[in-house]
């Protein structure tokens, strides 16, 4: 599995793996390779909105700052 350039691209591909999951086609073991790599995504994408998480914390934090002073 590649890693996605971008959280868009990731949770583009889950919903793909996951359509590939309920389609009856899908073979034992290719939905265990599926679900590994679903698994992988789902930690690149909640690392991703974790730090976005952040930046926003500290954007407000710095919002926060420029009110008081502004007071």
């Amino acid at each position: 599995m590649r890693t996605p350039k971008s959280f868009e691209e990731g949770m583009e591909r889950l919903n793909t793996i996951l359509v590939q999951m309920q389609s009856e086609e899908t073979t034992l073991a290719d939905s265990v390779k599926l679900y590994a790599e679903a698994a992988s995504l789902m930690e690149y994408c909640h690392a991703a909105l974790e730090k976005t998480s952040l930046q926003i914390s500290e954007i407000d934090a710095k919002l926060a700052g420029t009110v008081q002073e502004e007071s």
